[in-house]
């Protein structure tokens, strides 16, 4: 069965956006006891409940799983959603099948609330990989994307980083990217009208709080994975990912939860790893910065041979366990982005594996502009100038770190 765009949400649709140059501001989360925030940038959970206090006809959100604890600010962003439903507001949220079983508990007490309604989606059927996309998007005007899931731990244990984006065309190229995986998660499939963009694109302002008195403007490109799944539009996220990192002319900075050339399904891909070795070649100084959960097997060996390399540096970041006690599969850095020379950025969902790219539903943008990258190349300093920061040297041996 093969639905329309309209047809597919069951939803009103939004008006028009405002042809009004839009905004940006970078978000993030920090593992508490450390020294890992920044002054200038909101937590995740305030700007979640700030975007649904705003919101007026409909929230949209996809997400890896949903799990909470007693205490978290998570459960804030969760009253926030109730209280939206309550008052009219259409949510809808979409999870992977991955993680039914694993979390059943959050989801079960959404779908049970009047006007929330909520999916499972199996990506290993569509296309082999899983549901791994983070974004949120509000009246189809301001989208949120990035690392962080929902999850306590990406709200007090985990280093993650986000963008908030008031911006029509971005936002509107994410519903249609959710409204593809909403379908989908019922076994239709999703027609879309032969009149659209032929990119989502828009400029947006970095918030003055953060824009370091530099010109504020910033290009905004929406991108996805994997290529077989995109809406008209939305452009796949590997080819611009590796057209940044070519057109660094001095410095690449990435930092990811893992990466690794050979990944779970063993098989090389050399998409990335040949751009940064590219890059270090012409003499690009490559930063490499990844979670200390990389210290195990192919992935630190892929490592330790990128760091052998001329102008390319590799370090883990190491986050202490939390005083109170170990907190299963936290305590770690799982921010994802790349800047270039400063001037340019992507902030994404993937990590730097072949399958989040090609079989793995996943979100990112590419920003254009010397204001956000810079702030973002200052983010990444301040981890990598810490005390949690370990240099991954060519031929040591490592222990794993425990992770459940």
């Amino acid at each position: 069965m093969f639905l329309t765009l309209s047809a597919a949400l069951l939803l009103t649709s939004p008006p028009p956006a405002s042809s009004d140059q839009g905004s940006l501001r970078l978000v993030e989360s920090f593992p508490m006891e450390t020294t890992l925030d920044a002054s200038d940038l909101p937590e995740t959970a305030q700007v979640w409940v700030e975007m649904i206090a705003g919101a007026k006809r409909e929230i949209l959100l996809s997400h890896f799983y949903a799990c909470t604890a007693e205490e978290s600010s998570l459960n804030g962003v969760i009253e926030a959603l109730e209280g939206a439903a309550g008052r009219g507001v259409a949510v809808r949220f979409l999870l992977a099948e991955r993680f039914r079983e694993t979390y059943p508990e959050l989801p079960a007490q959404l779908d049970a609330q009047d006007g929330i309604e909520v999916r499972f989606v199996d990506y290993k059927e569509i296309a082999g990989g899983v549901m791994h996309a983070k974004f949120m998007v509000v009246d189809g005007e301001r989208a949120f994307l990035g690392s962080p899931n929902f999850d306590f731990r990406a709200m007090e244990h985990i280093q993650e980083l986000g963008v908030d984006i008031e911006d029509g065309a971005v936002a509107q190229g994410l519903r249609k990217v959710f409204s593809m995986d909403w379908v989908a998660a019922a076994g239709d499939a999703l027609s879309f009208p032969a009149a659209l963009p032929t990119a989502f694109t828009g400029t947006v302002d970095l918030a003055a709080s953060q824009a370091d008195g530099v010109e504020p403007g910033t290009k905004v490109t929406l991108c996805a994975s994997p290529q077989s799944q995109l809406p008209p539009g939305v452009e796949w996220d590997l080819p611009l990912l590796v057209g940044l990192i070519d057109s660094a002319k001095k410095t690449v900075r990435a930092q990811v939860l893992t990466y690794d050339a050979t990944g779970y399904d063993r098989q090389y891909f050399a998409t990335l790893e040949t751009a940064l070795r590219s890059a270090a070649a012409r003499g690009v100084r490559v930063q490499l910065l990844v979670a200390d959960w990389c210290k195990r097997g192919s992935c630190v060996d892929g490592l330790q041979s990128l760091a052998s390399l001329k102008n390319v540096e590799v370090s883990f970041a190491v986050v202490p366990v939390w005083s109170q006690g170990f907190v299963p599969f936290s305590r770690v850095v799982h921010a994802k982005f790349c800047v270039a020379d400063e001037r340019a950025a992507w902030v994404g969902t993937s990590n730097w594996e072949g399958s989040y790219f090609t079989t793995s539903r996943n979100v990112g943008v590419i920003l254009e502009g010397h204001a956000a990258a810079a702030r973002l190349a200052r983010w990444f300093d301040r981890t990598w100038a810490s005390d949690y920061k370990e240099a991954c040297v060519p031929g040591a041996t490592y222990t794993p770190p425990r992770r459940d």
